[in-house]
């Protein structure tokens, strides 16, 4: 088994960090696909740091029946999970509230993507270690790749499988450190035939999904750019490489639900690989006000924001066909809605309207969805993917489609 960090990956770099620290340090073991083995890595360094003399606690560890990693919880310290009665069940959840009152210097966490009971203080858990770094507890925990949010579409695309517990990329941009398990992918495909990784009943259908070679390479060498990326971040920190911003990038999303999701994940990728700002516009038109707007498509729209603030992005709503009166009038009263600044814009096309804001938020990527008949032929029969292409041909703007 390989371990492939974005720092060293011994205990002794992760005491180093903690000795330094006021706010709780966050280390994350990224896994290729289920059953690599972080988990067990996470339990073989609680056993070091323990011998090390330091207090860690297990949180909550989950073991999937694998009898290597269950013997490994014995002899460890562990926090007692939290009982929930939902829908008839008794159901364990991890005790937020014990830890933080209890507080040891350090927590393991394991299923970091996991949504928590209803009625939980933190809808996620990966808010819930959040909260943990923030009273100044450190944490381990660990996590697949295929729940990188940005991620969505790729994985999608890749496996056939719509992964529903994602955890946001600004998170692991947190990470002090991010350790990628690595085992070749002969290896685990021969671990889940000999029932090593699930259960009998479930042998069958993760062959047809996530475990098959080609697959496994490629979710392999996406948790290895996510450790690259990390690395780079630290280094530039570590060497105090501030720099200015040389690219930004502007998602311009419609009330098409899914082309925005992927034109929202698309572009943080794409900033978080270039360490860029990012903004997310919508441009609300009388067509398209929320008086208009179904309810559905409204909550979408919501959503898709929410989902864009979520990583990392400013939003910015602006009012297309508003007279100077208005704008005016409009200046002062209250110009936030849903976390989004709103502005107001005289200009009456939609293509006008994204080009003047990339002017003025100095963008140098327009990243916008496939455009379509119904979606860029609503006013006056217009092309208005065709009038931006014409408005940014002679700046050094350049426009990303995604399919």
């Amino acid at each position: 088994m390989l371990y492939l960090s974005s720092m060293k990956t011994t205990p002794d770099y992760f005491l180093q960090l903690i000795k330094k620290a006021k706010k709780g340090r966050l280390k994350i073991y990224l896994g290729m696909v289920a059953g690599v083995g972080k988990s067990y890595r996470m339990l073989q360094e609680a056993h070091e740091l323990l011998q090390a003399g330091e207090d860690v606690r297990i949180g909550y560890i989950e073991t999937h029946g694998r009898v290597e990693t269950a013997k490994l919880v014995d002899n460890l310290p562990v926090i007692p999970l939290k009982e929930v009665f939902y829908k008839g069940k008794t159901l364990q959840e991890l005790n937020l509230d014990l830890i933080l009152e209890q507080r040891p210097t350090i927590v393991l966490v394991d299923e970091l993507a996991h949504t928590n009971i209803p009625g939980s203080r933190n809808k996620k858990r990966w808010e819930d270690v959040l909260e943990l770094i923030d009273a100044g507890i450190h944490v381990i925990t660990a996590c697949n790749v295929q729940h990188v949010e940005s991620l969505y579409d790729k994985v999608k695309q890749l496996s056939g499988v719509a992964v529903n517990e994602r955890v946001p990329d600004t998170f692991f941009r947190q990470a002090d450190e991010i350790v990628s398990i690595d085992l070749p992918a002969e290896d685990l495909i021969k671990r889940l035939k000999h029932g090593k990784i699930y259960k009998k009943e479930k042998i069958e259908q993760a062959l047809n999904h996530f475990f098959q070679v080609e697959k496994i390479l490629q979710l392999r060498e996406l948790a290895l750019l996510e450790v690259a990326k990390n690395l780079e971040h630290k280094i530039q920190h570590v060497q105090g490489e501030k720099g200015s911003i040389v690219e930004r990038f502007m998602a311009c999303i419609s009330t098409d639900e899914v082309k925005a999701r992927k034109v929202i994940r698309k572009t943080s990728r794409l900033a978080s690989n270039y360490r860029a700002e990012w903004l997310v516009v919508y441009v609300r038109t009388p067509q398209t006000s929320t008086e208009r707007l179904a309810s559905r498509k409204e909550t979408k729209l919501l959503q898709n924001l929410h989902l864009a603030s979520t990583l990392g992005a400013k939003i910015y709503i602006y009012e297309s066909h508003c007279t100077q009166d208005e704008i005016e009038k409009q200046r002062s009263m209250h110009q936030q809605e849903h976390g989004a600044k709103i502005y107001y814009s005289t200009k009456t096309k939609i293509a006008d309207v994204l080009y003047e804001t990339a002017q003025f938020h100095n963008v140098t990527n327009i990243v916008i969805g496939k455009p379509n008949q119904s979606l860029w032929r609503k006013l006056r029969g217009k092309n208005h993917f065709q009038n931006l292409l014409q408005h940014i041909a002679t700046t050094d703007i350049d426009l990303i489609v995604v399919t």
